[in-house]
């Protein structure tokens, strides 16, 4: 099973272990991010697009659900399922659609959405102690 380990404490220092994210993940495009309430996963993702090209104005989508935003290359989905209660409201909003489109899924909060993700996939822990931030990858075959 492979894995990353990224210290991820110092924002400048973004860009390069986006990069080194994206290298590592190959050709998934799914990843699944878990953390605590205030831990960066929307300043990371945001990261994460600037570093695929897009020049969007980011945003966390808890009320929207998910975000669109365009890449040089792709569309790139943003989900935050925080406020979601069941698998079911992921299936109305047409899930599938988006995660086998081919384009990157970012999705915040993925517990109920991970029967529903094909693998392989990239599980992606961000745990933050006082100042410091790491990033814990795992690909999910």
């Amino acid at each position: 099973m492979s894995k990353l380990e990224l210290d991820i404490s110092d924002l400048g220092k973004l860009p390069d272990a986006c990069k080194k994210l994206i290298d590592f993940a190959g050709n998934i495009k799914l990843f699944a991010f878990n953390a605590e309430m205030g831990a960066g996963k929307t300043t990371f993702i945001k990261q994460l697009c600037l570093v695929l090209g897009s020049q969007d104005n980011f945003s966390s989508p808890t009320y929207s659900i998910v975000n669109e935003y365009q890449s040089s290359k792709n569309k790139i989905y943003h989900f935050d399922f925080y406020r979601i209660k069941t698998t079911e409201e992921i299936v109305k909003i047409g899930f599938d659609d988006y995660i086998f489109s081919g384009n990157y899924c970012f999705i915040e909060w993925p517990d109920l959405a991970l029967s529903l993700l094909p693998k392989p996939y990239l599980s992606i822990v961000i745990d933050h102690q006082q100042n410091n931030r790491y990033l814990y990858a795992q690909i999910i075959e």
